[in-house]
C-alpha cells in the first residue's frame, strides 16, 4: 500500500494507528487513595525539609565508583534550595525574640539562595527585603530576587578579596539601615542548629543509620557543621568531607572574575577571621579541592546520567563524592552527598554551556 501524499504541500503523510482511549486502572487508584494522607500545608514553611535521598548508581557506575553514592536532593524544598531551612529558622527565631515586627526591613549579604528563600517567606509575612550580592552572582538568581520584590544591590567581587571587606560592608549596611533586621546567615547560630535538628536526623533516618561519609561544601558553614555534628554523634566513625574550590577557581587581584563555584568557599590556609563564624573548623576529616570546570562537568554529567538538574556546588560535591567512591578502601560504603540547589538558577551562568 502506498504512503499518502498531501496534494496541497506535496509532503508525505504518515498514517498512524488509531489512538486508544485512556485505561483507568481502578486498583491502582484505590491503592493511592488508601495510602496515609499527606497533610495539607498551611503555608510554604510547612513544606521545608524531609527532602529525599536518591541513589546515584548510574553516575557512580560511569565514574568507576566502588561505593554507593546517595544524593540528598535539596531542591525539593519549596524555594528549590537547602537555604529554605535556614531562612525560615532565622525569620521564625527573630519573630519569637521580637526582632521582627510588621514592616521591618530584612537585609543580608547573600550569594542568592538564602536571599531568595528569605524574600519569599518575608513577602508572605509582610516584610520588605534588601540584599547585597556579589556582582558575579548568577543573573537567574538576581532576577528571582527582583521578582520576589527584593531590592538588590551589587557589590564588586573585589570587595571580598580584602580580609576586612565583609566587616566593612556589614558596618556600612548597619549605618544605612539602623532599624533593619540583619539576617546575618554567616554567624547566626540558628543556622547550624536547624541542620543539627533536621538535615542530619533526616539522613540518619532515611539510611537506617547506614552512612559512612557526608560530603558537603561550605557556604555559610551551617550545613556541614550542624548535620555533620549530628551524624558524628550518632556514628563516631562517620567521616565528614568538605569540598573547597581549587586555586584556579578563586578570585585574585589579577583575575577578579574567574569561573567560580557559587556557594562553595575555601576553608584551608585561611586566617580564622576569614572563615564563616558558623563553620566548625573541627568538623572536617578531609578537605577535597575541586576546580570550577570539574564542578560544571559533574553538573552536566549527573543531568545526563540521572536526569537530575543541579547547580555547580552540587557538581563540586559530586566530584568529591566520586573521588571517595573510587578508593578501594571505601568499597561497599555509603556516601551521602548534599545537593544544595537546582541547576535552573545557573542556566545563564555558563554551567551548562
Amino acid at each position: 500500500m502506498s504512503t499518502p501524499v498531501s496534494e496541497a504541500t506535496g509532503s508525505t503523510t504518515v498514517a498512524h494507528p488509531p489512538v486508544e482511549g485512556p485505561v483507568f486502572n481502578r486498583q491502582a487508584a484505590a491503592d493511592t487513595a488508601s495510602r496515609p494522607p499527606t497533610p495539607i500545608a498551611g503555608d510554604i514553611t510547612e513544606l521545608i525539609g524531609n527532602t529525599p535521598l536518591l541513589d546515584l548508581d548510574r553516575l557512580g557506575s560511569a565514574h568507576g565508583s566502588l561505593a554507593r553514592i546517595l544524593g540528598k536532593v535539596e531542591f525539593f524544598n519549596p524555594l528549590s534550595s537547602i537555604k529554605d531551612r535556614i531562612a525560615w529558622t532565622i525569620i521564625r527565631d527573630a519573630e519569637e525574640r521580637g526582632l521582627l515586627t510588621p514592616g521591618t526591613l530584612i537585609v543580608d549579604i547573600t550569594s542568592g539562595n538564602t536571599g531568595i528563600a528569605l524574600a519569599a517567606i518575608a513577602a508572605s509575612r509582610g516584610y520588605p527585603t534588601k540584599f547585597y550580592l556579589g556582582d558575579n552572582t548568577s543573573p537567574d538568581k538576581r532576577r528571582l530576587l527582583e521578582v520576589l520584590g527584593a531590592e538588590v544591590i551589587d557589590v564588586p567581587n573585589s570587595t571580598f578579596l580584602d580580609p576586612e571587606g565583609l566587616e566593612i560592608l556589614v558596618t556600612e549596611i548597619l549605618r544605612e539601615h539602623p532599624d533593619a533586621f540583619v539576617a546575618n546567615q554567616l554567624s547566626n547560630p540558628v543556622n547550624p542548629q536547624i541542620h543539627f535538628e533536621t538535615t542530619g536526623p533526616e539522613i540518619w533516618r532515611d539510611t537506617g543509620g547506614e552512612v559512612d561519609f557526608l560530603v558537603a561544601g561550605v557556604g555559610t558553614g551551617g550545613t556541614v557543621s550542624g548535620a555533620g555534628r549530628y551524624l558524628k554523634e550518632a556514628n563516631p566513625d562517620l567521616q565528614v568531607v568538605v569540598v573547597e574550590p581549587g586555586d584556579a577557581s578563586l578570585p585574585t587581584e589579577d583575575n577578579i572574575y574567574p569561573a567560580e563555584i557559587d556557594g562553595v568557599h575555601k576553608v584551608l590556609d585561611l586566617e580564622e577571621g576569614q572563615l564563616p563564624p558558623n563553620y566548625d573548623t573541627t568538623i572536617a576529616d578531609e578537605v577535597i579541592a575541586v576546580e570550577a570546570v570539574e564542578a560544571y562537568g559533574f553538573s552536566r554529567a549527573v543531568l545526563r546520567a540521572e536526569g537530575l538538574l543541579v547547580g555547580p556546588s552540587a557538581g563540586a560535591i559530586l566530584a568529591a563524592a566520586t573521588t571517595l567512591a573510587r578508593r578501594p578502601g571505601n568499597a561497599g560504603k555509603t556516601i551521602v552527598a548534599i545537593l544544595p540547589d537546582t541547576g535552573e538558577r545557573y542556566l545563564n551562568a555558563g554551567v551548562f554551556s
